[in-house]
């Protein structure tokens, strides 16, 4: 499985807002002194997809979707959901889609501002979309990479830590779910592992049940915990053996009802 040590973390972007300088890329050094709120290591939505990438099985265009449309008050609810926007903007760099980066970057403006972190993203934000434009899809990955640590160090500050592992709950099952979603379409004999998250799903689990009840008393995230024990079992084999189609299907199919959960109004 393909991880790093990584914040838990949101991706943050923001509308063109065009600077009379060109972007300047962030330093090596700067990406790497990148903030770490939690030493787990969990695969990262663009993570997930760069090994997807290698396998050359996925048009990255057919996995973008229309961002929820919905006005969330709920701020569990506006995390799960900015966290499936940070892939989402993972996406819109592997398909090269400078418009997709542009639609995505209005939406997550719009739910970060729920959770208090808006000045975070505007003064990062602008660069992101300079960068797309330009067509410089690398450093862009950097960009986000880091920009989403500041992101967390700013929730982080705001004492709002257990939102952070919200964000990062949504982002891991909307990568999940295209993953899944594509391996169940097309997939080479070892494709289907990178799938083998059990620890994983054991983190996010543990996280919830230790979260304060007010965060996690209301239909949707019983409903999303419900759903992680359905998941469990379905990432759960060994590393010498390959899901078979319908364990595939079974997988995306859960993947697309949890992440079709947390995107409508409750």
């Amino acid at each position: 499985m393909l991880s790093r040590t990584l914040a838990i973390a949101s991706l943050a972007l923001a509308p063109a807002s065009w600077a009379q300088d060109a972007p300047v890329p962030l330093t090596k050094e700067e990406v790497a002194t990148a903030l770490e709120t939690e030493s787990f290591s969990l695969p990262m939505p663009g993570e997930l997809f760069a090994a997807l990438s290698k396998t050359g099985t996925l048009d990255w265009s057919t996995a973008l979707r229309k961002t929820p449309a919905g006005v969330f008050t709920n701020r569990p609810q506006i995390a799960l959901n900015l966290g499936a926007l940070v892939a989402d903007g993972y996406l819109a760099v592997e398909a090269k889609d400078k418009a997709q980066v542009r639609r995505v970057a209005q939406d997550i403006k719009r739910l970060a501002k729920g959770l208090g972190v808006q000045d975070e993203i505007v003064s990062r934000g602008n660069s992101i979309v300079e960068f797309a434009e330009a067509k410089q899809w690398e450093t862009l990955k950097e960009e986000l990479e880091a920009t989403q640590n500041e992101v967390a160090a700013a929730m982080a500050a705001h004492k709002d830590q257990e939102l952070v592992t919200l964000v990062m709950l949504g982002g891991w099952l909307r990568g999940l779910e295209v993953v899944s979603t594509s391996l169940a379409k097309k997939h080479g004999p070892d494709d289907a592992r990178l799938l083998r998250q059990p620890g994983v799903v054991d983190h996010f689990v543990q996280k919830l049940a230790k979260m304060d009840p007010k965060l996690t008393d209301s239909a949707l995230m019983g409903s999303v915990r419900l759903s992680l024990f359905d998941i469990k079992k379905a990432v759960t084999f060994s590393p010498q053996t390959t899901p078979t189609d319908e364990e595939l299907s079974r997988l995306a199919a859960l993947a697309v009802k949890t992440v079709e959960a947390i995107s409508k109004n409750e």
